[in-house]
């Protein structure tokens, strides 16, 4: 996918103003969700992304423990300047939406396999029971 065009639909998901504004909240949640991820689906995952944000992916923020989906949400308010947990789950949701779709089904499943229980809600996957 093209920088322009993750941007784009970032920007129309989250409805924000600017460009500029969607590339903010992508930084912030590809850096965090990177210390999520390892191996192989990493890696898939960051190909279907435009350089920049791959790169990021790739070469993430450092976690300790992974976060569930609530302290990941927490995390995103804290990274960014003004955001609420209200504001964060927007951006997290306009993200990883774009993510998912960019993804495809196949590696969305491996990639929800690696992360603690209720991500599938933030990527707008839920997972049947």
């Amino acid at each position: 996918m093209r920088w322009e065009a993750f941007l784009a639909q970032v920007q129309e998901r989250g409805e924000y103003d600017s460009p500029q504004e969607a590339e903010r909240a992508a930084r912030v949640v590809l850096a965090l969700l990177g210390a999520h991820l390892v191996g192989e689906e990493r890696a898939e995952l960051a190909a279907g992304l435009p350089e920049t944000f791959a790169l990021i992916l790739l070469n993430p923020l450092q976690a300790a423990e992974p976060l569930d989906p609530e302290r990941f949400v927490r995390a995103t308010a804290a990274w960014i300047e003004g955001a609420t947990e209200e504001t964060a789950k927007w951006d997290v949701g306009a993200v990883l939406s774009v993510v998912a779709e960019a993804a495809g089904e196949d590696l969305m499943q491996r990639v929800l396999l690696q992360l603690p229980p209720g991500f599938d809600l933030l990527f707008g996957h839920p997972r049947s029971a």
